[in-house]
């Protein structure tokens, strides 16, 4: 449920092609739009440690609650300037695919350390084992997925899950077990020491997970992101093609027995609506699951269609929610819907942070939740009520006929938006007259009233649009200064309705190549695109991707940092610090830094925790759009991250697993 800026390299591109003709003159102009943000100044300690989190890297996200934090300070302020990559793992993923296969790849996978193993998998779900040392591969195995499906997203795996069987004796084959979910659906079970199959779970170690309808093609129907674990359960979403039909597959979460395959429990997030005649409100992101109280918490996306809700009539109940399940059950312990009768496809796109605030001696614990719209949302972990408050605001009416809105949206009272979602017509961007006067005429056209402004038949305005503020990185959080940081991409897109139109031969477009979707079964077609100007540039001035810390007692953004130079987009290697869509997340080091890749230059930087100033950057092989993480090996700290690039966004592809140390 995921618009792709597909766009967006020959976005950047434009720009120099606007240098040649201005020259040097212009480049400083542009650099004064992205100056660094800083808004309340440094990150305030709050206690010396970090509540028992962060001793190693056994999940996607660090850990179940995806607190992407580790405890370890060789690599500090100080010395992060001598970091060198220590070795580089390369898998083969890419060799001997196709042209189409590889159009449609994105590396996006979080390596896990169990068993004296760093495990990952590939853009094609391969589960690779090295030596965490040495990088030297240890085991492989391969599910040999198709690659002739057509992936509604990507061919990728973001990454793999451990569990540990209580009952089995130790050291039997498949007491530890590695679970893994593919893009053609189906769960595997690994022995986590061999990689071999663990035939006693489903047939033969797989159970395939059925869709509720028939699919159009099979990559309509997938999963890409890591299987969560609660007890002795193994539970996963799925990634659905999204604005094709009304009709479309129920978005179901599912929950298997970790020893057998045996389905515990289904949840059908739209359970809650009975009135919606139609599907998805899928759970594509990642899972987080709080052990303590046995709890699932999902991030839900919207109903089908995106764009139009006259067959959904009502809030449509668990869509676009945190949702909290009792993981023995699938029962709902509670739920908050962020966003209500989404038409925007504004969908939960991150993984639940589950932290501990400090706030005058007492810990208490929350659900932080980034969004699309770059809100952030915090809740208390036992109710779901708000921790941070949040307010009903009157939202834009007057939609396309048959719609009926939601009059009021959410909003959090004391966290600003951290990026933009209003562009007035006259601060259109543009390095020339002729390229902002391009780019004000198309805005002109729009309507834009703000964040959930209605889809309209003569065009709306998307700020942000549905590629960001927040993705599938999710965000990373500092126990000790209570500091969540959260990269966000900050560029604008249209979308338009078209009624009775069912191919985008008839559809006057505002670009071409621009996205067309059918939505079968409803009134209306759908345009959408990024708003770019005649030289490729976006409509929306600079930044286009920030880095936040925001103080999650308080509620205030401390700092707030342009992320990403156009080093690997510019003719020359020209590195303007403009920022850059960033796909991938952050995480946080105990030594007082922020690792992130995601951008659109290839390279992995070191950021202060305190300013959110850039100290290091490390240069990457291929593009890093994924989350790096960190582990200590033999008494030395690694910070590991895929490089593989992103076919859809245009960074260079690759097949590498990159750990970066200090220099000995």
């Amino acid at each position: 449920m995921n618009i792709s800026p597909v766009r967006a390299t020959l976005a950047l591109l434009g720009l120099f092609l606007a240098i040649s003709v201005l020259g040097g003159s212009a480049i400083w102009s542009v650099l004064g739009l992205a100056d660094d943000l800083t808004i309340e100044g440094k990150a305030g300690i709050v206690r010396p440690d970090s509540g028992g989190l962060g001793t190693d890297w056994k999940a996607y996200g660090g850990d179940a609650g995806g607190n992407r934090y580790v405890t370890a300070r060789e690599i500090d302020r100080d010395n992060v300037s001598s970091l060198e990559i220590a070795w580089v793992h390369q898998s083969g993923a890419l060799n001997d695919r196709s042209e189409e296969a590889l159009s449609r790849v994105a590396l996006q996978a979080t390596p896990i350390l169990v068993e004296d193993i760093l495990v990952y998998c590939t853009q094609f779900n391969q589960v690779i084992a090295l030596d965490p040392g040495t990088g030297a591969e240890k085991w492989r195995f391969d599910p040999e997925v198709p690659t002739d499906s057509r992936p509604a997203n990507q061919y990728t795996c973001r990454g793999v899950s451990y569990w540990q069987d209580s009952a089995a004796t130790p050291g039997a084959k498949c007491a530890s077990r590695l679970f893994t979910a593919t893009v053609d659906a189906r769960m595997i079970a690994l022995d986590a020491r061999t990689g071999q199959l663990c035939t006693d779970f489903g047939e033969g170690g797989t159970k395939r997970i059925q869709p509720s309808i028939s699919l159009r093609w099979p990559g309509e129907f997938q999963v890409t992101s890591a299987p969560a674990i609660v007890g002795d359960i193994v539970v996963t979403g799925t990634a659905i093609g999204d604005n094709l039909r009304t009709d479309a597959p129920r978005g179901t979460v599912f929950a298997f027995d970790a020893r057998t395959g045996e389905t515990k429990w289904v949840f059908d997030p739209l359970s809650g609506s009975p009135n919606v005649r139609g599907g998805h409100s899928n759970v594509w992101s990642s899972i987080a699951v709080d052990e303590e109280r046995g709890l699932v918490i999902l991030p839900t996306s919207s109903a089908s269609p995106d764009y139009y809700g006259g067959n959904r009539p009502g809030d449509n109940l668990y869509a676009n929610s945190v949702v909290a399940l009792n993981g023995d059950s699938g029962t709902v312990a509670w739920h908050f819907q962020t966003v209500h009768h989404d038409v925007w496809d504004y969908d939960l796109p991150a993984q639940p942070g589950l932290y501990q605030v400090w706030r005058e001696g007492k810990a208490h614990d929350v659900v932080a939740q980034v969004t699309k719209t770059g809100l952030v949302f915090v809740l208390d972990r036992d109710t779901g009520k708000p921790f941070l408050p949040i307010e009903e605001r009157a939202v834009p009416q007057g939609g396309v006929e048959g719609e009926i809105l939601s009059p009021t949206q959410p909003f959090p009272v004391k966290t600003p938006a951290i990026v933009p979602d209003r562009l007035n017509p006259a601060d259109a961007f543009g390095v020339t007259l002729w390229d902002r006067w391009a780019c004000k005429s198309k805005l002109e056209k729009l309507r834009g009233d703000g964040l959930f402004t209605p889809p309209t038949i003569a065009g709306t305005l998307s700020l942000p649009f549905t590629g960001g503020g927040a993705n599938w990185g999710s965000a990373a959080y500092d126990p000790t200064r209570n500091l969540l940081v959260i990269n966000m991409n900050n560029m604008a897109s249209y979308m338009a309705m078209h009624p009775n139109i069912t191919e985008r031969e008839q559809i006057d477009q505002i670009d071409d190549g621009d996205d067309f979707s059918p939505m079968e079964r409803s009134p209306y077609s759908m345009t959408r695109a990024e708003i770019l100007s005649p030289l490729g540039l976006p409509c929306s001035a600079p930044p286009w991707g920030v880095l936040a810390g925001v103080d999650l007692d308080s509620g205030k953004i401390v700092w707030r940092q342009t992320l990403g130079t156009t080093e690997d987009l510019a003719p020359g290697g020209l590195a303007l610090k403009l920022g850059t869509p960033a796909f991938g997340g952050p995480m946080v080091t105990a030594g007082g830094l922020i690792f992130i890749g995601a951008t659109m230059d290839d390279y992995l930087r070191a950021i202060d925790v305190e300013t959110g100033k850039e100290l290091w950057k490390g240069r990457l092989p291929a593009g890093g759009q994924a989350t790096p993480m960190s582990y200590v090996w033999e008494g030395r700290q690694y910070v590991v991250i895929a490089a593989g690039g992103h076919a859809r966004i245009g960074t260079k592809l690759g097949d590498n697993i990159v750990a970066f140390a200090l220099a000995k």
